[in-house]
């Protein structure tokens, strides 16, 4: 098979959307550089050539370097529904390439409509009136379910699916998979964040964290000692091109992020030293704050993801660890979407973050 062409009916420059873009056929070239999925168009098949530098990967994340900009779950539902073939055949997402395979892709995936559904969860609800609310988030709690998830027990735990329960009606302008939601908290992470009942109230929020007049405070520990008592890093921030489910700060172009930091306390513990910090945000970038304290090698504590150890060890070889990340979002700010009053909530450290830190002076 030497050359793609592509099949009856599907016509040169017809609109096809991959995956929320517009997208265009690549020509095999030999090379493995990665095809900007945001610049196809939409002429299907698709042949990607692997190259001997690509033997020994696994296929779904071959893709996923060919297909930049696509995350991994696409790339595997891609797989999933038999629309990738190597060398004529459907193969799984884990084949590993021997390299000079051909890889073609037959069309976009058919995305299966999902849509979130009521859960009785305990929430810790900090304030309620009839156009908003305020959540205190526990960590280890999606807000709401990943793009890439299906309609099984992948969508259930979330946020979302407690407050559908707890409030029934929520705004609609997030889609059927994210009501109410207005911005996030990553999984790992604990406390504050607003919800919208209502489309109206949910704009006007939006438009506040748009134009940076939200106040968000977070309190963070870090391994090691910071140089500076305050600082503020503005690094832009970017998807990493290998490990997709990572942010980065090395790649170039990417989005503004920028976040202040003071330090609160530092800690000489038995376990190796140790920065308490608080945090202020005037971006909302995904894993602002893990990747930006990453980037000054002051890994968030428990967060492996950004090269925090799993495991802590004295000199007695006692171990300590901490199963989620040590990152509350401690306070929240903002003006009411109706009647303009200012709102000002605050959540206390968790009683394990605090047990932590005991823990970490013994």
């Amino acid at each position: 098979m030497d050359k793609v062409v592509s099949p009856s009916g599907s016509g040169a420059g017809a609109a096809v959307d991959w995956f929320g873009y517009q997208g265009k056929e690549s020509s095999p070239s030999g090379t493995s550089t990665g095809v900007d999925a945001r610049a196809y168009m939409s002429q299907f098949p698709l042949l990607i050539s692997a190259t001997a530098d690509d033997a020994g990967k696994r296929l779904d994340q071959f893709l996923v370097v060919q297909l930049q900009e696509t995350s991994r779950a696409r790339v595997q539902q891609l797989i999933s529904q038999k629309l990738v073939l190597v060398n004529d055949l459907s193969a799984k997402a884990s084949m590993r390439l021997r390299g000079g395979e051909r890889v073609v892709v037959l069309a976009a995936a058919e995305a299966a409509p999902l849509r979130a559904v009521a859960e009785d969860i305990p929430l810790d609800i900090v304030y309620e009136d009839a156009d908003l609310a305020v959540i205190n988030k526990s960590a280890g709690m999606m807000v709401h379910v990943g793009a890439g998830a299906t309609e099984d027990q992948r969508n259930r735990g979330t946020l979302v699916n407690a407050l559908l329960h707890h409030f029934g009606k929520l705004s609609s302008v997030g889609g059927e998979m994210r009501p109410g939601i207005v911005h996030r908290l990553d999984k790992a992470t604990s406390g504050l964040i607003v919800v919208a009942k209502s489309d109206e109230s949910h704009r006007r929020l939006a438009s506040q964290f748009v134009r940076r007049q939200v106040k968000k405070k977070y309190l963070a520990l870090v391994h090691g000692w910071l140089k500076q008592d305050r600082g503020t890093i503005s690094n832009s921030i970017s998807r990493d091109r290998v490990r997709r489910t990572r942010m980065t700060t090395r790649r170039v172009g990417g989005r503004e992020a920028i976040t202040h930091y003071t330090v609160q306390r530092r800690l000489d513990s038995p376990y190796g030293k140790f920065t308490l910090l608080e945090l202020k945000i005037d971006t909302g970038r995904t894993h602002q704050i893990r990747v930006h304290l990453a980037s000054l090698r002051h890994p968030v504590v428990g967060d492996t993801l950004y090269g925090a150890p799993r495991e802590l060890r004295n000199k007695k070889a006692t171990s300590l660890s901490l199963p989620r990340n040590f990152l509350h979002a401690a306070a929240l700010q903002f003006q009411h979407p109706q009647t303009g009053a200012f709102l000002s909530f605050a959540a206390p450290l968790p009683a394990e973050l605090e047990d932590f830190l005991t823990k970490l002076a013994e």
